[in-house]
């Protein structure tokens, strides 16, 4: 099983100086890391810390190996017999699964936790690469059938994880927030609570993509080139929502910037507002803000401490 490590960058180009989050420390400058390669394991002086590994699971479906990566909590070692809840991380469009690395997102979690403000979960993040967590129009990418059927169990084998739908939640950004909901939605037995930081909500793709002739841009390998506006319909939160079966008790948070450069705002308050009418509880925020890292530093914790309610906490 290949293992592929990355030294976190000392300089957190993603949250720029002067928000919120940096104020707090959510980012120690010129923390050092040393990984051992060696069982895809930290030094025993890491022990004391959160730690993350990154490998791989073998996917049948995709055939090929699928990278993600893990923060462990603190006392996942010193515990032995202890399980945890598990948070799935689902990373945007031109991300990948050490986001959670690069982005500052660990610092974030040890610093939470650290504080008393969240408790003790695994965070998971896999290389989602630009599928949108779905299986692809022409069938030749069964992403969704992959994270169903064979991340989640490798996962949740592999790991000290509590298997019950209380302690598995899942959220994301962008691209992510989008695959987040969708999961969410379609598979409410799986998942008790969901998160998303400005989807990638539109419940009609524009013309322009669905057209004869449009290429469908950066959704076009997913939704077909011309968009197909009926694929499209049927794998959207909005869809699944109206369709929603066995949604008692799964939590629901999500927000967006008022500014958002992809127009995600008005899909999210015309999300917000299909939940209310089907009286599908959820918390959601418009804020200020566009589609970017600063607006993501923002609020990320607001997700964290969202989940770790819902598990518990």
């Amino acid at each position: 099983m290949s293992e592929r490590f990355r030294r976190p960058r000392n300089t957190p180009e993603k949250f720029p100086g002067g928000v919120r989050a940096i104020r707090r420390g959510m980012l120690r400058m010129g923390r050092l890391v040393v990984l051992a390669v060696t069982a895809g394991l930290f030094s025993t002086a890491a022990q004391a810390q959160t730690r993350v590994e990154c490998k791989t699971v073998d996917s049948q479906i995709l055939r090929r190996a699928v990278r993600y990566c893990v923060i462990l909590p603190r006392s996942y070692d010193e515990q032995a017999q202890r399980r945890y809840p598990v948070l799935y991380h689902l990373h945007g469009l031109t991300e990948d699964e050490q986001t959670v690395i690069n982005s500052g997102l660990w610092d974030l979690v040890e610093q939470l936790q650290r504080e008393g403000r969240i408790g003790e979960f695994l965070v998971v993040a896999p290389d989602g690469g630009r599928s949108f967590y779905i299986n692809s129009r022409d069938g030749r990418t069964r992403y969704e059938d992959f994270f169903i059927r064979e991340f989640l169990p490798a996962i949740e084998q592999r790991y000290r994880i509590r298997r019950e739908r209380n302690a598995r939640g899942i959220g994301g950004i962008s691209m992510g927030g989008y695959g987040a909901l969708r999961f969410a939605l379609k598979y409410p037995r799986l998942f008790g609570s969901v998160s998303a930081h400005s989807a990638a909500l539109i419940e009609r793709p524009p013309e322009i993509l669905t057209a004869a002739g449009g290429g469908g841009g950066a959704l076009g390998g997913v939704f077909g080139a011309p968009m197909d506006a009926a694929f499209w319909a049927r794998n959207s939160p909005f869809t699944l929502a109206r369709n929603a079966k066995g949604f008692s008790g799964l939590k629901i948070y999500f927000d967006c910037g008022r500014e958002d450069h992809y127009g995600f705002d008005a899909g999210a308050q015309q999300f917000h507002e299909l939940l209310s009418q089907l009286g599908i509880a959820h918390e959601f925020h418009l804020y200020p803000g566009g589609h970017d890292w600063r607006y993501f530093a923002e609020h990320v914790d607001e997700s964290l401490e969202f989940h770790s309610r819902a598990f518990g906490r």
